[in-house]
């Protein structure tokens, strides 16, 4: 196994990568299985705080549910853990719509100090029914998030979530929902102290626009990340016209998109913190138009 050390404090690992090489895969034989008995026999593992699980092995064939059972399993090993990132991978690895993910239904319990969770993939992604008292940072980063997941964090009890971050993505790849789908997210869900809302990389952003901005967390936020996807001067004009009545958002996210120069300006002048960096030009093929988010496959 190859690992990672990502942070040090006081002289003392508390941040660690752990991932097979595709040789190690090939080779070797090793898989979730094996990674889950290799990261309980580290003797670091004691004094980690954060657990970054990148390719545990044929991510694109073989699911993470062996290791996500092992940490349930074994959570007594497991339950000082903060921060847990499960499928760091770059697309050399795996592109991300064929990460193939797992059932997080118990895992909620079995990490009772966790406070950050980031989830790469959504093929056969499952989150359950969520309750955790002490998370406060959720992020979901995939090509297409489906329906289903999207109906468990509307329903999870996260007291104090501040931070909740999801990659809509497109149709081909795992959304199989619409504007009213986010729409419902944001009308059902309960988060009492979020600070920081991003519904992003979706292929409908502009649709979404005037979904988020009639939510009821905008009075509540201080940060809006509407960026990596199709956004165009049709919602650019909106947020103009809305934003300024929600003085609480100090950063505007809108890196990736498809703005004109003279909309970003426009957007610029606005009195949050304003990201309009990568601005795209669409496709013309046969007179059809075509715009693309930016993490898809």
């Amino acid at each position: 196994m190859s690992f990672e050390v990502l942070k040090e404090e006081e002289g003392r690992v508390v941040s660690k990568l752990y991932s097979y090489t595709y040789e190690e895969y090939e080779d070797e034989d090793k898989g979730p299985g094996t990674m889950a008995e290799d990261i309980l026999a580290d003797p670091e593992l004691a004094g980690l705080k954060e657990l970054v699980i990148g390719d545990w092995g044929g991510a694109w064939e073989n699911s993470c549910q062996e290791l996500i059972d092992a940490i349930v399993e074994k959570k007594s090993c497991f339950s000082h853990i903060e921060r847990l990132f499960v499928g760091d991978m770059d697309f050399e690895q795996c592109e991300v719509s064929w990460i193939m993910q797992g059932d997080y239904s118990k895992l909620w319990g079995a990490l009772p100090g966790l406070k950050e969770l980031i989830i790469k993939g959504s093929m056969d992604l499952e989150l359950g029914q969520i309750e955790h008292p002490e998370l406060e940072s959720l992020t979901i980063i995939c090509g297409g998030l489906p329906v289903s997941v999207i109906r468990s964090i509307q329903e999870a009890k996260l007291p104090r979530l501040k931070k909740l971050l999801l990659y809509v993505g497109v149709d081909d790849y795992g959304f199989d929902g619409n504007a009213e789908t986010i729409r419902e997210l944001l009308d059902k869900a309960q988060f009492p102290e979020l600070a920081y809302l991003g519904i992003t990389d979706s292929e409908i952003q502009d649709e979404l626009i005037p979904v988020v901005l009639g939510s009821k967390f905008m009075g509540q936020i201080s940060t809006l990340d509407l960026s990596m996807g199709t956004l165009t001067d049709q919602g650019g004009a909106l947020l103009l016209e809305k934003l300024p009545a929600f003085p609480n958002v100090k950063k505007l996210d809108l890196h990736y998109n498809y703005l004109s120069e003279e909309m970003a300006e426009k957007l610029k002048g606005l009195s949050a913190e304003v990201d309009v960096s990568e601005i795209n030009k669409p496709d013309i093929y046969r007179d059809e138009v075509y715009r693309n988010a930016m993490l898809t496959e």
